[in-house]
């Protein structure tokens, strides 16, 4: 983890100094940058995995730019974390701000395409809160932590809700995208990466009756937590997300 976010973090400051040169250096055919162009060269509209919201542009030089952006908003999924036999639907509420570069390998190119293809680096601030729940109906056979329970024929059910927490959390970020301009002024993307997030905090909670016993459920539910919360999969948070952009 400390090499990851130490390389990421390099390449990103590593950008960011080539926009500041770019003030005294001609990058290409008389391409500068100028003082004027702290100012947002385009914005864009995005939906995906992180939620809703949008980013603003800067742009360097052809083959470097920057993304200063923010996804929130609540989107479910069904059925999204599974383990040992378990499946809980997912709702998530999601707060994520970000800065990345973007580098361009063929933003020079006079093919509009290959100019669109980008390389993206940075870091993001996550504080996302993902709802767990699962609802076993009266008769029903179910398994927690790969134990199997069978849920009081006469009685309530069995609810199983909990809490998926990425807290507070600045992580590193490596993505892949496209953004072609469409024309002049506008243009679409698409992005697929992922964010370094660590281990998450989980906290399950159990309430109805189990034919096995009580306690050996809520035995099974804290094993079932710890496996969830150590996961190596849920140490990655992915992102795909798509959108408009426009440009100045």
């Amino acid at each position: 983890m400390k090499t990851l976010t130490t390389v990421l973090t390099a390449a990103l400051l590593t950008a960011m100094a080539g926009t500041a040169m770019a003030e005294e250096v001609v990058v290409q055919d008389g391409y500068a940058f100028e003082k004027n162009q702290l100012i947002p060269t385009g914005v864009r509209a995005e939906v995906g995995t992180t939620g809703y919201g949008g980013a603003l542009l800067w742009t360097a030089n052809p083959y470097v730019g920057l993304a200063l952006g923010y996804n929130g908003g609540d989107i479910s999924w069904s059925d999204d974390v599974k383990v040992n036999g378990s499946e809980y639907d997912l709702d998530m509420e999601n707060k994520t701000a970000y800065l990345n570069a973007e580098i361009r390998p063929w933003g020079a190119s006079t093919n509009r395409w290959a100019q669109g293809v980008y390389m993206a680096a940075g870091v993001g601030y996550l504080d996302n809160d993902y709802a767990l729940d699962r609802r076993v109906q009266p008769g029903e056979a179910f398994k927690v932590n790969n134990t199997n329970f069978i849920a009081t024929p006469n009685g309530n059910g069995v609810d199983i809700n909990g809490q998926m927490e990425y807290k507070n959390d600045i992580a590193p970020y490596l993505g892949l995208g496209w953004a072609p301009k469409i024309n002049q002024n506008w243009g679409v993307f698409g992005e697929v990466g992922a964010y370094y997030t660590g281990n998450p905090t989980v906290k399950l909670t159990g309430s109805g009756d189990a034919l096995t016993g009580g306690k050996d459920f809520q035995d099974a539910l804290r094993a079932e937590e710890q496996k969830i919360a150590n996961d190596d999969k849920y140490e990655w948070l992915p992102v795909a997300k798509l959108g408009v952009s426009y440009h100045f």
